[in-house]
């Protein structure tokens, strides 16, 4: 069996002296792998470079020598200046004519911006963290290296308060759906947000549904808090405790507001509970689990700007979206099960495309005709759509378009876009 580095990075990484070295050769136990996705034309890289560099060797003069290892991903425009980079960096990097592998590697660990450096496990290939650059900034000293996250329950704590400032232990959790409200009074959004999630709140609480909320907020000031905290009904960490930020950290949250949904056993059940109360604002599907197959809205479209997604167009009645759902389902549910028991994200997301906007707005920007149904996977990040040319759409030849696509078998159209 093909080592997951291997599967990861390819059959060849090269030191900066053009040597060729094989990815399964820097695979131990306890090891850990540093992606580091940068570029020379890029100011913070520069200046992130450097400090990584000190980093990664004073690892390699300590005791910890064998746990760490970096490969450099270019994002640099041609091969002198990736060479140039790579020059100053006592790493290996993936080669850089191996450019679909580095737009794999961007796609897989969503890369937005540069400097990322994502650290994952070299016999697993797992993700440890995305935020290795954050880590390395507040940890310069490896203290906590590999900055492995803690467990949502240590994060969590076990006081909180009511918006009376009065303490409130951590039965008041048990056993209960725990909604996460990253949110503060400065954000316009976030206060539109927020009468909306207090009636849904008083709806769902009324209807004896077992859960509860929290208030982790971004306030700059404790009375900016208060002022705010009292317009809610449920719980907050108290201003300035220092698990907002790790809360914030351990969820990856990028802005506000967001609605993190959790199970009782810590286990997430949705990030976008945002997206999910603007698409049912009475909760009807509280807590929002995942479907394998969504409608494509202008709630759900936000996932085809950053993931490959397979979407089955309708002419959008009732009828059609039904059994546009009954005939992908089971190609969903088998691969997204398949990725779940390896710990894995799926490949694809699943749509079935009605009668909306946004619907007509992305038939339009891969300048598709009219025809229904018609069957598609649309890959934005790497700017290509796949259409299937068949007559008949069934369960089988939907799972056919799926492997011949995940194999690399399908040829694809180039966007305009």
């Amino acid at each position: 069996m093909e080592n997951p580095l291997s599967t990861l990075l390819g059959s060849k990484l090269i030191k900066s002296t053009g040597e060729a070295v094989d990815p399964s050769s820097i695979a131990a136990d306890g090891k850990v792998i540093g992606l580091y996705f940068s570029a020379h034309w890029c100011p913070p890289c520069r200046g992130f470079t450097p400090k990584l560099a000190e980093f990664y060797n004073k690892i390699k003069k300590s005791d910890r020598a064998d746990k760490l290892e970096i490969v450099f991903v270019s994002s640099d425009q041609e091969s002198a200046s990736f060479e140039k980079y790579h020059g100053e960096m006592p790493w290996l990097a993936l080669p850089y004519a191996d450019r679909q592998r580095k737009d794999k590697l961007s796609k897989k660990f969503k890369i937005r911006g540069i400097p990322s450096f994502i650290l994952v496990d070299s016999m697993t290939g797992k993700t440890i963290t995305e935020d290795g650059r954050s880590c390395l900034q507040e940890d310069p000293e490896g203290k906590e290296f590999p900055w492995k996250p803690k467990p949502f329950a240590e994060v969590f704590g076990t006081t909180f308060i009511n918006n009376k400032k009065e303490e409130v232990s951590l039965e008041a959790f048990k056993g209960k759906t725990l909604c996460i409200y990253f949110s503060a009074h400065w954000c316009p959004p976030c206060k539109a947000l927020t009468p909306v999630l207090v009636q849904l709140y008083k709806k769902l609480k009324d209807e004896k549904k077992e859960f509860e909320m929290i208030f982790n907020s971004s306030d700059r000031s404790e009375e900016s808090f208060d002022q705010y905290f009292s317009s809610m009904p449920w719980l907050a960490i108290p201003y300035g405790d220092p698990r907002i930020k790790q809360l914030s950290k351990l969820f990856q949250v990028r802005g506000i507001p967001s609605l993190i949904v959790i199970d009782e056993n810590g286990e997430v059940i949705t990030r976008d509970g945002r997206g999910a109360v603007a698409a049912d604002p009475d909760g009807k599907e509280f807590p929002w689990y995942p479907k394998p197959v969504n409608n494509l809205t202008s709630h759900t479209a936000f996932v085809v700007n950053d993931e490959s997604c397979l979407i089955l167009f309708t002419e959008g009645e009732d009828a059609d979206i039904i059994s546009a759902t009954e005939i992908v389902q089971p190609v969903a549910e088998e691969i997204i099960n398949k990725c779940k028991s390896k710990g894995e994200d799926p490949p694809l997301q699943f749509f079935i495309g009605g009668d909306d906007e946004i619907v007509d707005s992305i038939r339009e920007f891969c300048s598709l005709d009219d025809k229904v149904p018609l069957l598609t996977i649309l890959d934005i990040p790497e700017q290509y759509i796949y259409i299937y040319e068949g007559e008949d759409i069934t369960p089988e030849t939907v799972h056919k378009f799926v492997q011949d696509y995940l194999a690399g078998q399908l040829t694809g159209t180039a966007l305009r876009g």
